[in-house]
């Protein structure tokens, strides 16, 4: 691993941990939303990571870096990139690192609500709403910010580090 391998690693984590935080973040604003454009109520959406090129973090931190794969596969059926972040699917990280995988909609069935006056009230008087737990999803949120902050620390570290050897070299 080189100079700046660890970086690469944690900045690979940091930009894993923002398309985690603005899926949550959808999640909670849109817990409400019965219709969407493709019909029906909004579809809880979950983030799936993957390690990136080599055999690990353990191999990457001893050099090794081999291709192997992780077991996640290629297909995740209703599963999307959203436009708004997917720019940074794909882009080339550093060996040991974390990428986004996908992004899946969970596919439970919605929750019933009795609501006749609601204009997408079924003939019943039901109304379909995604089962959104808001705790569930801010300890989600929480934990994507706290994994994002022990990243950004660890770059910080970084930096004092070789700062710390350029002024020994002086």
């Amino acid at each position: 691993m080189n100079l700046f391998g660890v970086m690469d690693i944690s900045a690979s984590a940091l930009q894993a941990e923002r398309v985690r935080a603005e899926v949550v973040a959808a999640n909670i604003a849109n817990a409400e939303t019965t219709r969407t454009a493709g019909g029906g109520p909004y579809r809880r959406q979950h983030v799936v990571f993957q390690q990136t090129g080599g055999d690990g973090f353990a191999a990457a931190l001893l050099g090794n870096t081999g291709s192997g794969n992780n077991g996640v596969g290629g297909s995740f059926g209703n599963s999307y990139p959203p436009a708004e972040l997917a720019s940074g699917f794909g882009s080339p990280v550093a060996p040991g690192g974390v990428e986004v995988a996908g992004v899946l909609s969970d596919q439970s069935a919605p929750l019933k609500r009795y609501d006749p006056q609601h204009p997408d009230a079924g003939p019943d008087g039901y109304v379909a709403y995604q089962d959104i737990n808001p705790l569930t999803e801010m300890v989600d949120l929480m934990g994507a910010t706290r994994s994002y902050g022990l990243n950004a620390t660890a770059v910080q570290a970084e930096k004092n580090m070789v700062t710390s050897s350029l002024e020994i070299l002086k």
